[in-house]
């Protein structure tokens, strides 16, 4: 699966990738800067660097009927590009403007800091439908289905080559190294992408509270994701006070130990967030970072230097 916007005024064209997309950039004004902020409905305002980074707004087709819209921000000159996979059910409300709905998850939190250290970031968004024939289709019933939900199909092989695709893309935008970061449910589609990716186009696969044990809501998990054929350095970081069921803290060492043929797995652990949180697995608890972020957020930073970011 390869994905590719046609040429667009004010943007680059790219090349080598055959699915149809369709691509806008949007205005780096003030004014645009302003609406997009307003426009956000429980998050915390996007304090982006003073120098406006590139905005843009990708609407992509991986299959007949499906929309795959994914949000890039970039500094002018990026020391790598970041895959930013949330957890949840992934639907993080992309609007055409460049604003989002959700912005509770750890990663959508620090997507402004990470861009003011110099990193590209890629926000996908999730599946959905948009035209009637999507549900009839034969390829959406043999491969990729819209979603309003990414629970349960994060493991699957179309979704892995869902996420190796958008590493292709961020390689098209920018020649530089390209890092899968998930947390929570995200790490499951991080850590299949990661294992489907060729040689090269990975450099790194970073975990963060990562989800090991069946919920109710969905039975998928990290192991579900073949991580025996991640061939990156991986970093794993898990929080002590993490009470989320899905994710425990003492799972981490048996899913480092499931990375066989990663050159080199980092296990880090934290301890911090809210204890007795009335939603363990939500974005503002600790299983999210809450109060925790900064220090969190530099601890991936300095992995990312020392991996070739």
């Amino acid at each position: 699966m390869s994905l590719i916007p046609p040429r667009s005024r004010g943007t680059r064209p790219a090349t080598g990738l055959s699915y149809a997309a369709i691509l806008f950039l949007l205005a780096l004004t003030p004014a645009a800067r302003s609406h997009a902020t307003s426009a956000r409905a429980d998050g915390p305002q996007d304090t982006l660097p003073d120098q406006t980074p590139q905005r843009m707004v990708v609407d992509l087709t991986p299959a007949p009927g499906v929309t795959q819209r994914i949000l890039v921000l970039a500094p002018p000159h990026p020391r790598a590009t970041l895959i930013l996979l949330p957890g949840g059910t992934g639907d993080i409300g992309i609007a055409r403007n460049g604003a989002l709905h959700h912005t509770q998850n750890f990663l959508l939190r620090m997507r402004a800091e990470w861009v003011a250290h110099g990193y590209a970031v890629i926000i996908p968004d999730t599946l959905t439908h948009n035209s009637p024939q999507a549900h009839n289709s034969p390829q959406t019933h043999t491969s990729l289905r819209a979603h309003t939900t990414l629970r349960g199909t994060r493991s699957s092989p179309a979704y892995g080559e869902l996420v190796v695709s958008l590493a292709r893309y961020a390689r098209t935008q920018h020649a530089v190294p390209v890092f899968l970061v998930g947390t929570s449910q995200g790490t499951i589609a991080a850590t299949n992408g990661a294992a489907r990716a060729s040689a090269g186009l990975i450099a790194g696969l970073v975990l963060t509270e990562t989800v090991a044990l069946p919920g109710h809501l969905s039975t998928e998990t990290v192991f579900d994701a073949h991580p025996q054929n991640v061939r990156v350095p991986v970093l794993i970081i898990a929080n002590q006070e993490d009470a989320c069921p899905v994710a425990s803290p003492r799972m981490a060492k048996q899913i480092a130990q499931a990375m066989t043929h990663a050159p080199e797995v980092r296990l880090l652990s934290v301890s911090g967030g809210p204890r007795h949180a009335a939603k363990p697995c939500s974005s503002r608890s600790a299983h999210g970072y809450e109060g925790m972020e900064t220090s969190v957020s530099r601890m991936i930073l300095s992995w990312l230097q020392a991996h070739g970011a």
